[in-house]
């Protein structure tokens, strides 16, 4: 058996590289090399740090995760990679996985959807960022017209932001604290405003700050007989809401999205696959490039997750490269 690398959260807020064995692909597997992760930045880091509710230990486990919560377990899911054994339309292929940080791994070839021609593999790992801001306007489609506002300009409320301004006629707003991210906004065709800046009453609110504030302010922001759509998870962090105020008289709905389960309007006709793989063809769009902000090689990602989780590493998407790792053949 060959050898590889992967990132383990050991326990409560310490995370460490260890060997793993590979065994040999059978005839319907596939063989993966990795050439980049993502960090998700939201759910990774409540793992990191030990505040995945024991209720919620089985909803939240990745597809190929290994270990239990709190650990020691090996967490990810935003993973590209090159097949180099398995079926031959798929050898030689780059392919998104939802699998854990890993130098190679070998899984089901029904497990990798194959990139689209033109993605490159550093924005092919926003696949699962983009399907989860897909499967939400799925849940709360905006109709032409709409004003939408997005509070929390973090990369799920950016990649809904990039979703929704495609629809015609359909003015969009992100709202965020972090008045750098204006730039972010402009880059991605939408609107900007300050957590406290006047945007006008919304028919669709869709929040993403993972914070009380911003779920309270996304209400305060949509109009009446509107919807706000959380995005949010909050691990096991209470929730104080006002709803004795206007929430009640104004008619207003307060649901939530997951990306675990395919929205109720598409379950009957889309599978998880296809939900990902037009996740894929709508990365062809070099518009979210700008959510590119950082990358590092995978054997600084114990650090690197322990800042982020810390909040000392901001930004959007930090990618992990595994070039060192995992050099080309063809270029060795």
């Amino acid at each position: 058996m060959d050898e590889a690398l992967a990132y383990w959260v050991v326990e409560p807020g310490h995370g460490e590289i260890r060997p793993v064995a590979l065994r040999e692909p059978g005839a319907d597997e596939v063989l993966v090399r990795t050439l980049r992760s993502a960090i998700s930045r939201g759910t990774e880091t409540l793992v990191f740090a030990g505040r995945v509710p024991p209720g919620q230990h089985a909803a939240m486990r990745a597809p190929f995760q290994v270990g239990e919560f709190p650990g020691p377990v090996k967490y990810g899911y935003l993973s590209v990679g090159v097949v180099e054994r398995g079926p031959g339309e798929l050898v030689g292929r780059t392919v998104f996985c939802l699998h854990p940080h890993q130098t190679s791994y070998v899984v089901p070839a029904a497990a990798v959807v194959p990139v689209p021609d033109g993605v490159p593999a550093e924005r092919a790992v926003l696949a699962g960022t983009v399907e989860t801001a897909l499967n939400a306007l799925w849940d709360a489609p905006p109709l032409l017209g709409d004003h939408v506002t997005v509070v929390g300009a973090g990369l799920v409320g950016c990649c809904v932001a990039r979703l929704a301004v495609g629809v015609p006629g359909v003015r969009v707003t992100l709202v965020d604290t972090d008045p750098r991210r204006a730039e972010v906004a402009a880059a991605l065709g939408v609107g900007f405003a300050g957590a406290t800046d006047e945007v006008g009453r919304s028919d669709l609110v869709v929040h993403t700050s993972a914070t009380e504030a911003g779920l309270r302010r996304a209400l305060e922001l949509v109009a009446p007989e509107g919807t706000v759509l959380d995005l949010s998870w909050y691990g096991d962090r209470p929730v104080s809401l006002p709803l004795g105020e206007a929430f009640h008289s104004s008619r207003l709905t307060l649901r939530s999205s997951q990306v675990g389960a395919v929205a109720p309007a598409r379950r009957d006709s889309r599978s998880h696959r296809d939900r990902l793989a037009l996740a894929l063809e709508l990365l062809r769009d070099p518009g979210f490039d700008v959510l590119l902000t950082d990358c590092s090689p995978f054997r600084e990602l114990p650090a690197v997750l322990a800042k982020i989780a810390a909040g000392s590493m901001p930004g959007l998407c930090h990618s992990i490269d595994y070039s060192h790792e995992n050099p080309d053949p063809e270029e060795a």
